[in-house]
């Protein structure tokens, strides 16, 4: 009956120690937006044709020529520019 009595208060305590954490947690705030978010630079994302980036985000401010092989070009927009490998995104990256 005493081995009873302690087991259910050493269950009730682990339960209340286990609600004390949960009720304590803190919320993790992340400072900076990631750079592809509503509230980043939004921009395209890898494996984009050329056609999908002009009909979503239009027209680039300047296009760097295609250099070395395969061919990589830049398409310059006014907060990123964007590298592509052939007709496909490889990487955007936002202007400093």
């Amino acid at each position: 009956m005493l081995t009873n009595k302690i087991l259910i208060k050493s269950a009730l305590l682990l339960c209340l120690f286990g609600a004390s954490f949960s009720l304590s947690a803190e919320t993790l705030s992340i400072i900076n937006e990631p750079e592809n978010s509503e509230n980043g630079v939004l921009r395209p994302t890898r494996g984009m044709t050329m056609q999908q980036v002009e009909a979503k985000f239009g027209a680039p401010v300047n296009i760097n020529p295609a250099v070395g092989e395969p061919p990589i070009t830049g398409w310059v927009y006014d907060k990123y520019t964007v590298y592509f490998e052939g007709e496909y995104v490889i990487h955007a990256a936002v202007n400093r």
